[in-house]
């Protein structure tokens, strides 16, 4: 027997604070202002996997240039 594993396709801003160890007020500014590009669904909003890892990318590119 094949076990699949679902991944999920959005997260909620709680679960972006949890991964990024952000507070939840400190994830919410960052959808907000878009620093974190978000989709809102209804009264929430979600974000892709992937736009958790451009912001991270995005920060620790910003990090290398003021190192060098």
């Amino acid at each position: 027997m094949t076990t699949t594993v679902i991944q999920p396709k959005w997260h909620t801003t709680a679960e972006v604070a949890a991964l990024l160890g952000f507070g939840l007020s400190k994830t919410k500014m960052l959808l907000l202002t878009g620093e974190i590009r978000s989709v809102k669904v209804g009264r929430n909003r979600r974000v892709l996997p992937a736009w958790v890892d451009e912001y991270i990318e995005r920060v620790a590119a910003s990090a290398e240039e003021w190192a060098a």
